[in-house]
């Protein structure tokens, strides 16, 4: 017996959907960059390019409002440095600060800010 999903414009096996989405799956996941992110590399990086502002340990202590980066998520880190690197989101300092960065970079610096032990602590 084969499963059919009813839609507008007729049926579709069940099977044939689950090749479909699979197929389009791995075309999504073979067309993605994929970096193995090098932590060291990224604090190589994050020391010659960020520590001046954030911290060699990710925390400023020269301004509190620089963000803290230490602890934080890396899919988070790597977001918000494409943002400023296309021009998404706006920062005069961090447009030009991210727009040297290679996308093996961002996943390089965002490891290693979010192998750091997070200095934020939640209040009970």
């Amino acid at each position: 017996m084969t499963t059919f999903f009813k839609l507008s414009n007729g049926s579709v096996p069940l099977a044939r959907m689950t090749l479909a989405f699979m197929v389009g799956a791995g075309i999504a996941l073979a067309s993605t960059p994929s970096f193995a992110a090098n932590i060291a590399a990224g604090k190589e990086k994050a020391g010659a390019l960020c520590a001046a502002c954030h911290g060699v340990d990710g925390v400023s202590v020269i301004d509190p409002s620089y963000p803290k980066l230490a602890g934080q998520y890396p899919d988070y880190l790597a977001r918000v440095l494409v943002e400023y690197k296309n021009g998404t989101r706006k920062n005069a300092i961090m447009n030009g600060m991210a727009a040297t960065l290679s996308a093996e970079d961002i996943a390089n610096v965002s490891a290693f800010y979010a192998s750091l032990p997070s200095p934020l602590k939640s209040k009970k």
